[in-house]
């Protein structure tokens, strides 16, 4: 999936959490938009977006397992992306 500019920022905006790690979580999965598109979900990224940040926090460092499998696997793909 490809995004325009101005799709990427919206979300890029959308993804601030004020939480400095779930900010570079964030930003490295949008990275893959324009670096590995066929990687990027932009459903499930949407769906992870309405999620609370202290169930996110615990999701990305593996102390709890989302029930939701789409968000699981995106949630999978972040973790295992490289550091920025």
């Amino acid at each position: 999936m490809s995004l325009s500019v101005a799709e990427l920022s919206r979300l890029r905006w959308r993804s601030r959490r004020g939480m400095r790690e779930l900010d570079q979580l964030f930003g490295r999965y949008l990275d893959l938009a324009s670096t590995a598109p066929e990687r990027f979900d932009l459903a499930a990224f949407e769906a992870l977006l309405v999620c609370e940040d202290d169930a996110l926090w615990r999701w990305f460092i593996g102390r709890e397992r989302p029930s939701d499998p789409q968000i699981a696997g995106i949630v999978d793909v972040i973790v295992d992306l490289p550091p920025a």
